[in-house]
């Protein structure tokens, strides 16, 4: 591999030039092998974060972490594909998702993370479950794959290093609101992971980290070439993340509302966005069954109890309480016309469910439950919210990351589709 100098790549950058794919290639394996100094990645952050790179060199930044590490080589009878979200505000979409597409006949490698902030992680909520671990070795993902169809785990550590190193370096340099910073960081870590086929979930609205619909597309759009430049078959669908998917927020409170949901009830909004990426993946699969059939017969809920079983969890075992419920109710009577997802998901942060630093716990008992969703009609002093937590002391900041979040009007609100628009 030819050799640069840091400081003439930053310059090339910071100045508005190309990265050629040398400069790339060598920058990332030298950044992570310590070679690169992390003020002088910090500085290269900044310059990309400014002045941004086009689609060559987006595809290849990415190319070069997934180069970094080791790539899954997914040795399974089924087609394999696999599902991403930008992350949102009680979006517990990968619990349900996971096990009912393995029903139909997928194999689904889902590597997910930790909540960070009001966003919640995959891992915290499944950990809820008593016994369930998150950590397996890819031989253990490969053998839960042909047994069961679908795995939710921690990514292993070879998958992608560079990402995992220059992700905590952008969490500290406020340089993470960067598109192709985050696509190439979402990107190298799917593409790493072996599925044939991607479907993102890319959120936009007060509880997504892209907060208008035309941040959102061009981030979707970034996504799509990616995958497709690197040969994985990738759609992405835009979806509203104003208000808080289902009624649950948190982390307990999530599994249940997705057992629910995977036994044939559970909220509408939940079960129609995780039958329309199920519908999405297994379009990529080859694979012609309808998902909604399958929910709604209770397989899904038998590959979910199994995939469980198979790390440690208990299906059965009761999940944890809160020592602590407040009630938020109705100021007036009229139609609730705004539950704030950013609101109602700094409140359940500050309640415990979520973390302000990476490795901090959290609780598995706390989060939000929302009683009524926009669009009801309410009546003076009816519970709105319950807020859980074991740590009453937090309930006074909850409530204040709540003012405002909960609008009630005397006007009726007109429903809008969970699902803006589908990127292919």
């Amino acid at each position: 591999m030819s050799t640069f100098a840091a400081v003439d790549v930053i310059r090339t950058k910071r100045d508005g030039g190309r990265l050629s794919d040398e400069q790339i290639a060598w920058v990332v394996d030298a950044y992570t092998h310590g070679a690169v100094a992390e003020e002088q990645m910090s500085a290269l952050a900044m310059a990309i974060f400014l002045r941004g790179m086009d689609a060559g060199e987006i595809s290849r930044w990415t190319g070069a972490m997934i180069d970094s590490g080791e790539r899954l080589s997914l040795e399974v009878d089924r087609p394999t594909v696999d599902k991403h979200s930008t992350g949102g505000v009680g979006d517990k979409i990968t619990l349900p998702l996971a096990p009912l597409v393995a029903a139909c006949g997928a194999a689904v490698p889902q590597l997910s993370g930790r909540g960070l902030g009001h966003t919640g992680g995959t891992l915290d909520k499944l950990e809820s479950i008593p016994g369930w671990r998150a950590e397996l070795s890819t031989a253990e993902i490969m053998k839960q794959l042909n047994d069961v169809g679908a795995v939710i785990c921690a990514a292993t550590e070879g998958l992608a290093p560079a990402d995992r190193k220059l992700y905590a370096l952008r969490d500290v340099t406020s340089t993470v609101e960067s598109i192709p910073l985050i696509a190439s960081s979402i990107m190298s870590k799917k593409i790493a992971e072996g599925s044939a086929g991607l479907v993102l979930d890319v959120k936009t609205g007060s509880g997504a980290f892209m907060k208008t619909r035309e941040q959102a597309r061009e981030l979707a759009r970034t996504l799509v070439e990616i995958g497709t430049a690197h040969g994985v078959a990738t759609t992405a669908l835009l979806t509203d993340m104003g208000t808080p998917l289902g009624n649950a927020v948190g982390n307990a409170v999530e599994v249940a509302e997705s057992v629910e949901v995977l036994k044939g009830g559970g909220p509408a909004d939940v079960v129609e966005l995780t039958v329309a990426l199920a519908r999405e993946m297994l379009a990529l699969a080859g694979i012609s069954v309808d998902p909604a059939e399958v929910l709604a017969s209770g397989r899904a809920y038998e590959t979910w109890c199994r995939m469980i079983s198979a790390q440690g969890g208990d299906p059965e075992a009761a999940l944890p309480k809160p020592k602590h419920v407040h009630v938020v109710s109705a100021e007036r009577d009229g139609i609730l016309s705004t539950v704030d997802a950013y609101g109602v998901g700094v409140a359940a942060w500050r309640l415990g469910a979520g973390r302000a630093r990476r490795g901090d716990p959290v609780q598995y008992a706390a989060g939000i439950l929302c009683l009524a969703k926009p669009g009801d009609h309410v009546t003076a002093g009816q519970p709105l919210l319950e807020l859980h937590t074991d740590t009453p002391d937090a309930v006074a900041s909850a409530l204040a990351s709540l003012n405002g979040a909960l609008t009630i009007s005397d006007t009726a609100v007109v429903p809008t589709s969970i699902v803006l628009e589908t990127l292919k």
